[in-house]
């Protein structure tokens, strides 16, 4: 009997301790998921500059795509294609920044005809930010009380370092584009053979999708910032700014900026008109930046990139927000098409296709 009532205690199961933690499969995979993101956020933090400098890259190179075709039409080999595609991206790079600093020394020579006049607006503004308290002088020294963290430029140019630096990384760009457009079917059949065998075909409609969003996109906001450029030199034109035919394309592009670029539109034609221009001409300046900005955010915007981005509002506005805050300025410019692609993404793959339907329309 106790030989028995021992081996009965021997085996016996051991059940868990009671009140001993104990982590589940889900609370695993919230916790897994949660070290994944995080490490891709130091990842995408820590190489801001390579990513970035692909991405930049990678949206130059679908533009110049269809170039790439027109030449290999005229039976000329992919690389020499791709080459004096580059070539005449550079070309027109270099007449852009050659027609700008031109005008730009002009616009600068000019200053000193209404100084006197900016002066004067300048102290304008200053005392009616005084009587709103806006600046109120330190009660001990008489001078303006304000404190700043960082000016606008630190915070658009964050993580690029000098300007060495940034000259640096956009020498890699045209070779990068170089070999993206001379590579293409090789990396994408490449990336596709990456995944399992039964995922390859999702991952080839998942790029190709990704492609004409990009290619859209890119070519969309191209269309629309020439149209609001023109519209706006005509007009400036007739309202008789000098200038107008550089600060035209200037305003029209700055528009394209998502949420300040109506405001950053209306500088240019204001600054270059002070001393030139009445308060009703200056009204009739602000009325055309912002009809021109909501003819392209209500009109041209769903007719070109509508069907191919197809992101709400929200999630928009916390791309910009969140890749801002990762990227600074650069981060503003590309949020856009990124979140896009994330929504691609997430519609082809099962687990993932609630985020892409909270980022949808």
């Amino acid at each position: 009997m106790f030989v028995m009532a021992e081996e009965v205690q021997v085996h016996a199961p051991r059940h868990p301790e009671v009140g001993k933690p104990h982590m589940n499969k889900n609370q695993w995979h919230w916790a897994l998921s949660v070290l994944g993101i995080g490490a891709i956020l130091g990842l995408c933090y820590w190489a801001e500059m390579v990513l970035a400098v692909m991405m930049v890259s990678v949206l130059l190179a679908f533009i110049l795509a269809p170039v790439v075709d027109v030449f290999m039409q005229l039976r000329l080999p992919r690389g020499v294609a791709a080459a004096l595609a580059v070539l005449v991206l550079l070309a027109l790079i270099g007449g852009i920044f050659y027609y700008s600093y031109n005008q730009a020394d002009s616009l600068v020579q000019d200053l000193p005809k209404y100084t006197a006049q900016i002066r004067d607006e300048i102290s304008k503004f200053l005392k009616k930010a005084e009587n709103l308290d806006v600046l109120s002088p330190a009660p001990d020294k008489g001078i303006l009380n304000v404190h700043t963290t960082s000016t606008f430029t630190e915070i658009l140019t964050r993580g690029f370092g000098s300007v060495s630096a940034i000259l640096l990384a956009g020498s890699f760009v045209p070779f990068l584009v170089y070999f993206m457009l001379t590579w293409q079917q090789h990396v994408r059949s490449a990336t596709v053979m990456l995944f399992p065998l039964e995922s390859r075909h999702t991952a080839y409609v998942t790029l190709g999708l990704i492609s004409q969003m990009i290619r859209s996109f890119m070519v969309g906001n191209l269309l629309i910032g020439l149209f609001m450029g023109v519209a706006g030199t005509i007009v400036f034109g007739i309202l008789g700014l000098p200038f107008f035919y550089f600060v035209g394309f200037i305003s029209g592009f700055l528009s394209l900026i998502p949420y300040m670029g109506v405001l950053l539109a209306m500088l240019p034609p204001l600054f270059v008109g002070i001393g030139r221009i009445q308060s009703e001409e200056a009204l009739y300046i602000m009325v055309t930046v912002l009809g021109l900005h909501l003819i392209s955010l209500n009109v041209l915007y769903p007719k070109f990139l509508g069907n191919r981005l197809q992101l709400n509002p929200l999630a928009v506005t916390i791309g910009l927000l969140f890749w801002g805050w990762l990227w600074g300025g650069i981060g503003l410019v590309l949020a856009i098409p990124i979140t896009a692609a994330m929504k691609i993404v997430f519609d082809h793959v099962e687990s993932l296709k609630p985020y892409g339907a909270w980022l949808g329309e």
